[in-house]
């Protein structure tokens, strides 16, 4: 992009996929622009291509054969007649050479100048860059020079992000092998191995500044706190940065603007750094030489739409925006498709339903008030293995910090979310927990955490019980006005005494097993529920009375999949799978199996047919959703059976060895 010429943007390709593409496409529509999606195989169905006025096929399916084959990027733009193309996040959006080519191709480019993304595409030479600038730094140090007492240490990426290539390492002794880790986790992810090692800072917080650069200027867009993040993936974003002080956030202010002009940058882009609230300092961390997933809080509270401020300068133009002073408070939640309890499994499969109650619009260009939602997937959607497993951003804007975590956690908490397992409980509880209401929160927050109490509903083992009794009873009714005959005898109604109906499901994605033991007849009551009592019954809702208090419990089943059962009450969301009678022999596995715990390819297979392993020892490494995940003995043997090979394509619940256990002395 030359800052001299000026253009008009007339059809825009947006290379990218999913939230963000239909995120850019909404300012598209708002600036009467043509928009135009390029999509692989996998998403040829997905709600943003629908969205689009024109779509290009990427044959394929990987981020490796489509969206970052920037050949084929350019070769759709010339197709569909584009004159412009942008990045969005991740995949090409910070490669210098892309945006070079589209450049040559006479397309313009809605990012900063390639020079700026070179520039700040290494950490390792934008520190030495910055610090030239004097924007303050951490030290770089190698597996070389790096000693005992500069330990705990951070391996990271030095292209891209996410948390993808990153390590914390607290032993000397285990940072060679976690280096060749986090190299081979950033070569899958962006198509450069290159790390880097500096010091990690205990327990800091994440802050980050938007700037838009113009041909007038820097101009300062505030700063957000991205502190709450799990394996180094922020979690819960917020504008202004709670509780910084006055001086520090000037000093912060003004050293994104240093950093900024150090590269004549043009267009929006943010400096990350890393702020440590004992010593009130802070450090740079990197450069996003692109719009980041979370805008939306920048944008709620200083009323800008900061795409069209991006296509503004990319047509030469200098926008006319003030950042004066922040109105209100915003908070942004990512909603995953992943299981924290499970150390955050990514999960992938259809959505059934997603349904987020009190949303004033999509996008509400210049932000009032309210509840924004920016999906790439809805109802009836599939999240594959090929992609990140993020299904949306939830934003809230508020007068204050507390109404807006209020007004989040509400919104989340009544969504109707089914067919996945997701960390929506998690966000939660985490909205209302009063480390971030009172802004203790930081980096390493959620790292050792209790997952599994942090990622609970809020009704507990008793919401559970309760739904799966009301669960019980609208299968019941329903199966009661299904036959053909008999309709007026009472559901679980006997001619003889006997004892109570068992209806088994099971829970979530454990698998645990609930029974639920009821009495029917002219009415309904369970067999070991003190106190509770049914008030009405119905195929699609229960009302429960339990000591006194009435709760309704709407019972949804997938018309798709009729063993899925899904509860909905003020307890929160359950979700159940009616448990078959009789179970088909070729389903089970043998012991010691080694499962895949979702869809995705093996990398790495680290032992061989016939080895004597021990428990805990790395067996396998699948990659799935752009993240590894290694496959362990579940205790000391030796492997029988080893069905995976490297680069091997493989269902979840597939078998890819076995390790039978060691004998005993005893034995």
């Amino acid at each position: 992009m030359d800052p001299t010429s000026s253009t008009t943007v007339r059809r825009l390709l947006v290379a990218n996929r999913g939230e963000i593409a239909r995120r850019v496409f909404r300012t598209c529509r708002d600036l009467g622009i043509e928009t135009v999606a390029v999509h692989s195989d996998a998403d040829a169905g997905m709600p943003f291509v629908r969205e689009a006025d024109a779509a290009v096929r990427l044959p394929g399916n990987t981020p490796a054969e489509t969206y970052l084959r920037g050949d084929l990027v350019i070769e759709a733009a010339r197709k569909a007649g584009a004159d412009a193309v942008h990045p969005g996040y991740g995949f090409l959006s910070e490669n210098a050479a892309f945006a070079r080519q589209v450049g040559e191709a006479g397309l313009t480019w809605v990012g900063p100048d390639p020079s700026s993304i070179e520039q700040m595409g290494s950490k390792i030479e934008s520190k030495k860059l910055m610090e030239a600038a004097g924007v303050p730094v951490l030290g770089n140090l190698t597996a070389e020079t790096a000693t005992a007492d500069d330990l705990p240490l951070l391996v990271k990426a030095s292209a891209g992000g996410g948390g993808r290539g990153m390590r914390i390492v607290r032993s000397l002794d285990a940072l060679a092998g976690e280096i060749e880790r986090a190299a081979s986790e950033a070569e899958s992810a962006f198509g450069d191995g290159t790390v880097f090692v500096e010091p990690y800072v205990e327990s800091g917080r994440h802050i980050e500044v938007q700037v838009l650069g113009t041909p007038e200027g820097t101009v300062v867009l505030g700063e957000r706190d991205c502190s709450v993040q799990r394996r180094h993936q922020k979690v819960i974003e917020e504008a202004p940065a709670p509780g910084l002080p006055v001086a520090t956030r000037a000093a912060l202010h003004a050293a994104a603007k240093a950093a900024a002009e150090a590269i004549d940058y043009r267009g929006a882009g943010t400096v990350e750094f890393l702020y440590d609230p004992a010593k009130d300092r802070f450090y740079f961390l990197e450069m996003n030489t692109r719009l980041q997933v979370e805008h939306p809080v920048t944008e709620a509270v200083y009323g800008v739409d900061l795409v069209a401020l991006q296509i503004a300068v990319a047509e030469g133009r200098a926008p006319q925006v003030q950042a004066g002073e922040p109105r209100g408070h915003a908070v942004e939640v990512r909603l995953y498709a992943e299981d924290p309890s499970a150390d955050y499994q990514p999960q992938s499969g259809r959505i059934t339903r997603f349904d987020v109650p009190g949303v004033v619009s999509s996008f509400d260009g210049p932000p009032s008030y309210g509840l924004r939602l920016d999906s790439g997937v809805g109802t009836g959607d599939e999240i594959g293995t090929f992609y990140d497993a993020m299904i949306a951003k939830v934003v809230v804007h508020a007068p204050t910090r507390d109404q807006a975590l209020r007004q989040l956690a509400g919104a989340l908490s009544r969504a109707r979310l089914h067919g996945l397992v997701t960390n929506r409980d998690l966000l939660v509880n985490l909205l209302r927990d009063p480390v971030l209401a009172e802004g203790r929160m930081h980096t390493t927050w959620l790292d050792g955490a209790d997952l599994t109490a942090l990622a609970a509903p809020p009704g507990g083992e008793r919401a559970a019980e309760l739904s799966a009794f009301a669960a019980a009873v609208a299968l019941a009714e329903r199966a009661r006005l299904d036959r053909p005959v008999q309709q007026r005898i009472p559901a679980g109604w006997r001619n003889v005494v006997a004892g109570p109906q068992v209806t088994t499901f099971l829970r979530g994605a454990t698998g645990e097993e609930l029974a639920v033991r009821w009495y029917g007849g002219r009415g309904f009551r369970p067999a070991d529920l003190d106190g509770v009592s049914v008030t009405a019954a119905g195929p699609e809702q229960v009302t429960l009375e339990t000591d006194g208090v009435v709760r309704t419990f709407e019972v949804l089943v997938d018309p798709a999949d009729p063993e899925r059962v899904d509860v909905e009450s003020s307890l929160g969301h359950i979700a159940l799978r009616r448990k078959p009678r009789f179970v088909d022999p070729s389903a089970q596995v043998a012991a010691g199996s080694l499962l895949a715990p979702m869809p995705g390819s093996v990398v790495a297979v680290r032992a061989a047919l016939g080895d004597v392993v021990q428990e805990g020892q790395a067996i396998l490494v699948m990659e799935a959703m752009k993240m590894q995940h290694t496959i362990a003995a579940p205790y000391a043997g030796t492997v029988t059976e080893l069905s995976a090979s490297a680069g091997q394509q493989v269902e979840a619940g597939a078998v890819l060895a076995v390790v039978e256990a060691a004998a005993s002395e005893e034995e």
